[in-house]
């Protein structure tokens, strides 16, 4: 199966994509990893968004289209693949459509995993990683036995500065400027899931398995 899956931060969508692409045998393809593998690799794309990154810009959109289009053609994406955190904005969703099209295969489903901002503020704003280990808790769904330290290796406690209550606002903010358009894209394509992410893990996976007509459990 070739699947989107896609939602705010905190959302819970590397939970659900680990377990989904264990499922179906098939490979979760992140930004973050797609980027880091096409650096590695030296592909044509991955010095061209290795030159963006090093200059701290951003790595502008034709350069991420190659990316994606040199990882989707790869091996092991040829029986289905899940993405995760590509597109973000229309333009990259009729830039993957091209994509696909050239490849000769197109999206089976899109997930949308939605949860309430409120949620999303407690699960992000609570979460703290150890400066040793990188361990992560949650102070209130996942405490560490002693207040500040790590289980494993005693290590301090740290908020992330991108889990504060003001940062996670504004990436909400974000992401809900550039995914409405987006949802409405794939809506139009009727190949869109709407999952409530607020939910336990296992009901959530019963869910998208329900979406996808494949038993997840």
């Amino acid at each position: 199966m070739r699947l989107l899956i896609m939602g705010p931060p905190g959302a819970g969508k590397g939970t659900q994509a680990e377990i989904i692409t264990k499922k179906l045998g098939i490979p979760h393809i992140s930004t973050g990893d797609m980027f880091r593998k096409a650096i590695k690799d030296g592909t044509a794309m991955g010095k061209k968004a290795k030159a963006y990154i090093d200059a701290g810009q951003l790595v502008p959109d034709d350069v991420t289209v190659g990316i994606v289009k040199e990882r989707l053609s790869e091996a092991d994406c040829a029986e289905g693949f899940l993405l995760d955190g590509f597109p973000r904005t229309v333009p990259q969703a009729e830039a993957l459509d091209d994509i696909l099209n050239e490849l000769g295969v197109k999206l089976d489903k899109v997930i949308s995993l939605e949860v309430p901002q409120e949620i999303i503020l407690h699960r992000l704003t609570g979460r703290r990683i150890c400066k040793g280990c990188g361990s992560s808790y949650h102070i209130s769904n996942n405490p560490p036995k002693v207040a500040g330290k790590c289980d494993k290796c005693g290590g301090e406690l740290m908020q992330r500065t991108d889990d504060t209550e003001e940062t996670v606002a504004s990436r909400l903010r974000v992401y809900e400027q550039q995914t409405a358009p987006l949802i409405n894209f794939y809506e139009s394509h009727h190949i869109i899931c709407h999952i409530k992410g607020d939910q336990p893990i296992e009901q959530v996976l019963q869910r998208i398995g329900n979406c996808l007509g494949r038993d997840l459990a």
